[in-house]
Order: structure tokens, then sequence, then C-alpha cells
């Protein structure tokens, strides 16, 4: 399986390059990762657009959105696995900046997913994301580490 991040702007505090950094290389057990991280624009449009640039055309999108649908952590591991299973090997997650999503990107999206009611900072949504895509591999693979 291919994984492929696409986040607007860099880390900054080193807790979460660190925590980042740990679950991408466990990660790399289970599928290809790769993180593009792209510059704030000055409008979540232009943000959008340099996103969608991005996605790879055979790539499911799934987007962070505040108003997406919250999933716990078993059901977003069954929707990886359905996926993998109906033959999708290549998924796309989007984090866009500090303002959010643009309409064009929520509508290019198959799926819109929210992490939480709570808000949190794009950059604090990119360790909760890894985090949970590696949950989902082990959960999909009945191995030790959800419980």
């Amino acid at each position: 399986m291919k994984i492929n991040l696409i986040v607007v702007g860099k880390l900054k505090e080193k807790f979460l390059v660190d925590g980042v950094a740990e679950y991408l290389k466990r990660l790399k057990k289970f599928a290809t990762i790769e993180v593009r991280e792209i510059s704030e624009c000055r409008t979540v449009e232009e943000e959008g657009q340099k996103i969608l640039s991005l996605v790879p055309k055979d790539s499911w999108l799934c987007v962070l959105d505040v108003y997406g649908t919250a999933l716990n952590s078993e059901n977003f591991a069954k929707k990886i696995a359905a996926l993998n299973l109906s033959g999708t090997s290549n998924l796309t997650f989007a984090i866009g900046g500090a303002f959010g999503l643009s309409e064009e990107l929520r509508r290019a999206a198959s799926f819109r997913l929210s992490l939480s009611e709570m808000t949190f900072t794009h950059q604090m949504a990119r360790l909760i994301l890894v985090e949970q895509i590696y949950r989902a591999f082990k959960i999909n693979r009945h191995e030790p580490y959800h419980w």
C-alpha cells in the first residue's frame, strides 16, 4: 500500500517532529509513505489547488475536515481494510493549514475525516493522523498495540 500525506506547513515543535518521525518509521513496515509539505498560502483556495495538484491520479483522497465524519479507531481501520480489499492501494491524506480547507478540495475528497469535535492545530493533527494510520494497520493485522 502507498500512503501520501500532503500537509500545509512545516512542523516546528521538536516533540511533534519526533512523534511524527517515530510513527512514520513504524509505518514503513506496512506501507510506503511519502510526506509532501507545502508552504502556507494567502488563501485556502490557493492551498487547495496546491494540494490537489499533488494528489496522484489513482489515489483515494481523504481530507481532514472539522465538518467531516468522525470515526473511532476500529472503524477507521475497517475503512482502510475495505479500501485495500477493493483494490485501492494508493491513499492520500491531506491536512490543510490554519484556516481550513477550500470548498474545491472538500468536493474533490473521496472522504472527509474529522479527528474530533475538539480543535487541534494542523501540526497536532499530523501527529494524531499518522498514529491513527499506524493503529489501523495494527488493528487490521490483529497485532498488539490497540489495547
